[in-house]
Formats: structure tokens, sequence, C-alpha cells
């Protein structure tokens, strides 16, 4: 695992200017500094510093223009459970918070897993958490999710209240969310769902199933979600 000191430097020029995207330092549209100033500004060579960038448009921060310079991409602002970003990101500055229902612990793979597992998968366990979101005070997600235990040394120690998973995956272990694959139907809550999410006996919920592919070989992350859309849409870009 790398440590903090240890994050090449394109990667932490990255998270300073995802955050500053995300935080509404930079709106949509903005021109980021350009690749001088940004060099200047953060001590770093022109290689790393057009690393970065190239990083963020891959991602879909920004838009590179040829004799403009870097600019901001519009990010969702309804809830971004659909979105390779995760959450944290499209939600921005709103108040999400995170309530940690069980923390993460290593099991073995529930036999009639939702997903069909590879063999690393299944030698490895998972990492199984769940956690309940909130925005505005208002509970809109229930998350049970399950990360195969593949090179994630001392994640069941690590702090997820109020914190994004995408994010620590990102930060602690060099992570990637690349895309994935979800099924989305409506289902009768339970009552443990319906006092999770604070809804009615006989409302519907929308229930997804994600598998979400890594950059890293054989990782995934699987989801099992049930979203409270009363109030909250639901969008993003997959």
């Amino acid at each position: 695992m790398l440590k903090k000191r240890d994050i090449p430097r394109h990667r932490r020029l990255y998270e300073i200017l995802r955050k500053h995207i995300v935080d509404r330092v930079y709106n949509e549209g903005d021109l980021l500094p350009s690749e001088n100033e940004l060099c200047r500004l953060y001590g770093m060579t022109r290689p790393t510093v057009r690393q970065s960038l190239a990083g963020l448009a891959a991602d879909g921060y920004i838009i590179k223009h040829q004799g403009k310079g870097s600019i901001v991409h519009y990010l969702p602002r309804e809830i971004g459970i659909l979105s390779v970003s995760g959450t944290t990101t499209a939600v921005g500055d709103r108040n999400l918070k995170t309530k940690i229902i069980v923390k993460p612990v290593l099991i073995t793979w529930p036999g009639d897993f939702m997903f069909p597992l590879n063999d690393l998968e299944r030698e490895s366990g998972c990492i199984y958490m769940e956690r309940l979101r909130l925005l505005d005070g208002v509970p809109i997600f229930y998350d049970i999710t399950y990360i195969a235990n593949i090179n994630l040394p001392r994640i069941t120690s690590r702090q997820f209240e109020d914190r994004s998973l995408f994010r620590i995956l990102r930060e602690h272990y060099q992570i990637e969310i690349k895309g994935g694959e979800q099924r989305i139907k409506a289902i009768n809550a339970t009552p443990k769902i319906n006092r999770f999410l604070k809804m009615k006996r006989g409302e519907p919920v929308l229930h997804l199933e994600r598998k979400m592919e890594t950059g890293t070989a054989g990782l995934h992350l699987y989801s099992s979600i049930f979203c409270n859309t009363a109030k909250y849409s639901i969008y993003g870009r997959f």
C-alpha cells in the first residue's frame, strides 16, 4: 500500500484539481490554470502536469480544447449512483452523509451471489459493508457493498463514516473504477429497508445490483443498493 508521501506526483495533482472541481472552486465551463501556471504553482514538471490533466480528461472532469486549454466539464447535479465517479462526486458540496450500518468485515461470498465470480475472487473472499447515505438529512440509499479481497491491506480498519469509498480506493490503493454493468428494478421494500429509508409499508423501492470494473485485473466491486426516489431522481453516466 502506498503511503501519502509515496503517491505519484501526478496523482497528487489530479486529486487536488479534482477536489477543486467537485467543490466548485472551478465551475462548469471555467478554464483551469495553464500547464505553465500549474508547473509553477505546484513545483512540477510539464510531463507530470500533462499526466494529471490527461487523467482528469479521461475521467470526464475536463475537456481539452486546442488553443484554449482545459475546460471544466459539467458534472451531474442529481444523485450520481449510476456514475463511475460515485455518489460523493455527483452530489458535490451538498450535505451528503454516510452512516455505517455494518463496518467492513472479511467474509466468504454468499452462495447465491447476484453475479458470477471468478476463481480468484472466490478464493480470496470479500470485504462486506453496509452503509446508509443521507442527503440533507433524508435517507436516500441503503447500500450493501462487496469487494473482492485482493491486495487491499488494512481496508477493514479504515474509517468510512462520511467518507467516499471510491476516493479511499483511489488514494490508498491506486484503484480506479472504469465502468460496469447493473440491473435495475422496482421491488416491495422489506421492513428492514422501510426502517432504514423511512418509507411507508408497501411503498416500492428501486433496487440496483451493480458490478463495477476496476483498472486492477480480477478486482471488482459489487453493490446491492436500495434507493428512495421520492424526493431525488437518479442520474448519471455509466
